[in-house]
């Protein structure tokens, strides 16, 4: 393609409005990146926490809940198909069960599912559709009200 007689290259993956679009549509490179992007987050607050013992887990909760499940859900609603398969809701499930053994200060052999239950969290797919959903409902809701 040629836009002003210069040469458009065709790339793989783009990166728009924080999410990562690939040329099939799978999200696989935006579900890594947050993945990722959370699981640092996660042990840099629970690295902090350790040094300064002024943090506990009620601040690592406020803190889980304000800025890594933000990371977590954003764009819900365009990468909501991905996740229906288990290779992707399984990185994502990763990363809120390294945050709920923080929590709970267990050991890593306890279940996502139990984890989930102790730290009163809902599980991380739910919380995904449950996004996906608002977002559907507002939209129609705007569109049913013009």
């Amino acid at each position: 393609m040629y836009l002003n007689n210069k040469f458009i290259p065709q790339v793989q993956k783009l990166k728009y409005l924080g999410k990562i679009y690939d040329y099939k549509l799978i999200f696989r490179d935006h579900i890594n990146y947050i993945a990722e992007k959370c699981t640092k987050l996660i042990f840099v607050l629970a690295k902090s926490t350790k040094i300064n013992w002024v943090l506990g887990h009620k601040a690592l909760r406020t803190i889980h809940t304000g800025g890594n499940l933000p990371l977590l859900l954003y764009g819900a609603p365009v990468w909501i198909r991905a996740i229906e398969k288990e290779k992707y809701k399984n990185k994502v499930t990763r990363v809120q069960r390294l945050i709920n053994i923080k929590l709970a200060k267990s050991c890593r052999t306890v279940l996502s599912e139990a984890l989930c239950v102790v730290t009163r969290m809902t599980p991380i797919n739910i919380k995904t559709e449950e996004s996906a959903d608002l977002y559907f409902q507002t939209k129609s809701y705007i569109k049913n009200t013009e």
